[in-house]
């Protein structure tokens, strides 16, 4: 009778640490599934981004003949995120491309023919938003990654974590260099 009450008892236990189990990871496979949606909506709105570009380039050129460096670092930017595999070269090549964005607004700043033409005007607001909606899908994404990262090295999500080969990501980080400020020169040479 007492060998039945305890092969119950191991059963109940082994049923519970099964069910705590199959309750893990499939929170796991729920968070690195947020993840993977939050970088595909970051990527929808750097792909719009990506597609304006060449107009923004286009109405530059006529007004900025003497900022060629300018306009090159920002086509180059964008060829940099065509280019780019991984994540972390993708995150850091779309980093390069907001950083040239910004040296050629504060450029634009020197052309107030530029600045006027509606066209321009257009295109620049559009891109502000986008980099605007970027921004914020850059948290999103950071967020799930980090509450993934915390599940993973948590005791005793950990132990299911390794079992079943669940890995940290890396979260979205700028370059340290891009925090440095902007030169502008107002030089024409």
């Amino acid at each position: 009778m007492i060998g039945w009450i305890i092969l119950g008892v191991l059963l109940l236990l082994m049923a519970g640490v099964i069910i705590y189990c199959i309750v893990v990871y499939n929170g796991l496979v729920s968070l690195k599934n947020n993840i993977e949606r939050n970088w595909s909506n970051t990527d929808v709105l750097l792909k719009q981004r990506f597609d304006e570009l060449p107009k923004l380039i286009k109405v530059c050129e006529g007004y900025m003949q003497h900022e060629r460096k300018t306009l090159e670092a920002v086509i180059k930017a964008r060829s940099m995120v065509g280019g780019a595999r991984s994540d972390q070269d993708r995150m850091q090549a779309q980093n390069a491309l907001t950083e040239t964005l910004r040296s050629l607004f504060m450029v634009v700043e020197k052309y107030p023919e530029l600045k006027a033409d509606k066209a321009f005007g257009q295109l620049q607001s559009r891109i502000t938003e986008l980099e605007d909606q970027i921004a914020d899908r850059r948290e999103f994404f950071n967020e799930s990654v980090n509450i993934y990262n915390i599940r993973i090295e948590q005791f005793p999500d950990v132990l299911v974590a390794r079992a079943f080969n669940f890995s940290g990501r890396t979260l979205w980080q700028i370059d340290a260099a891009h925090r440095q400020d902007v030169e502008v020169s107002f030089q024409h040479g």
